[in-house]
């Protein structure tokens, strides 16, 4: 019996990347499409902060400590990095981003307004998405509720936001999260347009 041939792939892919201010839900609309649409290969950050109850190092984030991030840079190895909320430092490792461009994937990184920045600067053919709240109350709300930070770093965090909020016009398209499923699908769609 005869397999079929598998569909062939692009001949290239352009990345997405998304970003937005904290506890907008970035993490949230991306675990649902690593859920729901297997066929988007999601980047895993590398970050120097703490592993938080119910991540899994290589899922979530790769956790690495400070010698190991300062070699990733000396190394030039990522296509971004910064430090967020003043201290811990997130970076995206370059190698598998531009491996599944090259096999045409649909490819995401989920990153800090920093990192879209410098994404920008090296990939201006990306494709840029803002995830924005419906409103700056809930934002808050999402904040608070999540519980993963004391208060000195809610402040930190919302101190932050509101810089990251006012970037949204240097983005392609803005979601708004309302729903996740809806922000998600949404997103989705714009990769694949």
């Amino acid at each position: 019996m005869t397999q079929p041939e598998p569909s062939p792939a692009p001949a290239h892919s352009r990345l997405t990347v998304l970003a937005g201010p904290t506890a907008v839900g970035k993490g949230t609309v991306t675990a649902y499409v690593r859920e729901h649409h297997p066929e988007v290969w999601i980047s895993v950050s590398v970050t120097t902060r703490k592993q938080r109850p119910g991540e899994i190092d290589g899922v979530h984030y790769h956790f690495v400590s400070d010698v190991e991030f300062d070699e990733l840079v000396a190394g030039d190895e990522l296509l971004e990095w910064a430090v967020v909320h003043k201290r811990a430092r997130y970076g995206t490792p370059r190698k598998p981003v531009m491996e599944m461009l090259a096999q045409g994937r649909l490819a995401l990184l989920e990153i800090d307004l920093q990192g879209a920045r410098q994404v920008r600067e090296r990939m201006p053919e990306a494709r840029f998405v803002f995830l924005a709240p419906p409103s700056w109350d809930e934002l808050i709300r999402r904040l608070v509720g999540r519980g993963t930070e004391d208060e000195a770093e809610r402040e930190r965090r919302l101190e932050t936001a509101r810089g990251e909020l006012a970037a949204e016009a240097e983005f392609d398209a803005t979601i708004v999260n309302h729903e996740i499923h809806a922000a998600a699908e949404q997103l989705i769609d714009l990769m694949r347009s």
